[in-house]
């Protein structure tokens, strides 16, 4: 198992305790209750800088790819989940940083650039970081086209890209339903992706759309789904 606890023989912090029930409770309990099928999870690399780029189809999305793949993952988190008072907010922020969930302000104009800084961060240390090109989770269960973030962030760090797919999720918890329900999921891997041939040409935006389209075209093989090629607007974009 890929959890690594801290040490300390006298007054564990609370990620350590909340590390040990992740790995002795709740991973155990997910397999149990949902029975993922796992397909591909070979194919990720123990070690190195990696992307695991996923399509996104429903909230749980970010719960079960780090509980399934072979190494730690780091997704982002938004930074208000980590600085809540009394025990229940600490609670909370030991839960997000023991699943590897790194805070991130996305509440003002450069939530963008602080997303990408905060993934650059955990790849130049050789880390597993988690994203979603679609930028946003499918409501009408297509798959859409990516940013370009994706590609910005395998450039400039050299990272290898895993493209995941991700099926049944949407069932288990659909849009506005607030607990999951229990039904099948699959998470599939497929095989890594590198981009050295565009080494030093990260700041070309044709490059950068090159190399998220070919991430995307992967994922699609994988999850099956339509492929659109436009961004992927809400209804309340949509209406605005």
């Amino acid at each position: 198992m890929w959890w690594r606890l801290s040490s300390c023989p006298f007054r564990p912090r609370p990620e350590v305790l909340v590390q040990l029930f992740i790995r002795f409770v709740l991973a155990p309990l997910v397999r149990l209750v949902w029975r993922p099928r796992v397909r591909g999870a070979d194919l990720v690399p123990p070690t190195g800088p990696v992307i695991l780029a996923a399509n996104h189809r429903a909230a749980v999305d970010t719960a079960f790819i780090p509980l399934v793949t072979p190494r730690p993952v780091a997704f982002l988190g938004k930074a208000e989940y980590f600085t809540g008072r009394g025990p229940k907010g600490r609670l909370v922020a030991a839960f997000l940083r023991a699943l590897g969930y790194v805070p991130v302000d996305r509440g003002n104009v450069k939530a963008g650039l602080a997303a990408l800084d905060a993934g650059r961060t955990v790849l130049r240390a050789g880390g597993a970081f988690g994203i979603y090109p679609e930028g946003t989770r499918s409501l009408d269960g297509r798959l859409h086209r990516g940013h370009t973030g994706v590609a910005s962030l395998a450039l400039s760090t050299g990272a290898i890209v895993v493209p995941v797919a991700l099926l049944g999720t949407d069932q288990v918890q659909p849009v506005g339903r607030r607990f999951p329900r229990v039904r099948r999921v699959e998470v599939r891997f497929g095989r890594p992706l590198e981009f050295s041939r565009y080494e030093g040409l990260e700041g070309a935006p044709a490059i950068r759309r090159a190399v998220t389209d070919e991430i995307m075209s992967a994922i699609a093989d994988l999850s099956g789904q339509v492929y659109v090629d436009s961004y992927h607007r809400r209804p309340d974009q949509i209406a605005a």
